[in-house]
């Protein structure tokens, strides 16, 4: 059990609030690092394959994931859904269109959707080749 006199130190001020003080390594979460495709945690799934190059706490986040999903035509990953994360979607190749909040847009290589917490949204591959998007979600 700490003590009162180990608060009074500025390394158990830190442990106390969380973060690091001088001369105190800090606490971290993801590593620093450079991913590839063939890196990335993979999960076939029947509607396409999903790839998780990171996901966890960093320095100045609860929680991050950025991962691809290459859809396979005619599919959807889910129906419009909902989450507690706010999200970035990069369409990189393929055909498809996203919804969000009402509205649904035709996209394409190059296309990109931000979604604040708690908003309807999904995408669906409206064309014949694999739509490949990559995605970014995290809480503050």
């Amino acid at each position: 059990m700490a003590k009162r006199r180990d608060f009074l130190s500025l390394s158990g001020l830190g442990a106390l609030l969380g973060v690091a003080m001088p001369g105190q390594a800090a606490v971290k979460g993801l590593p620093d690092a450079t991913r590839f495709a063939q890196d990335a945690a993979v999960k076939r799934e029947p509607f396409g394959e999903l790839r998780i190059y990171f996901d966890g706490p960093t320095e100045q986040l609860k929680n991050i994931t950025a991962g691809s999903l290459s859809l396979k035509p005619g599919m959807e990953p889910h129906p419009p859904h909902h989450h507690p994360e706010e999200e970035f979607l990069l369409v990189t190749e393929g055909q498809g269109e996203i919804f969000v909040e009402g509205k649904t847009t035709k996209v394409g290589p190059g296309a990109m959707m931000y979604c604040g917490a708690h908003k309807l949204h999904g995408i669906k591959n409206t064309g014949t080749k694999p739509l490949l998007f990559f995605f970014y979600k995290w809480q503050g």
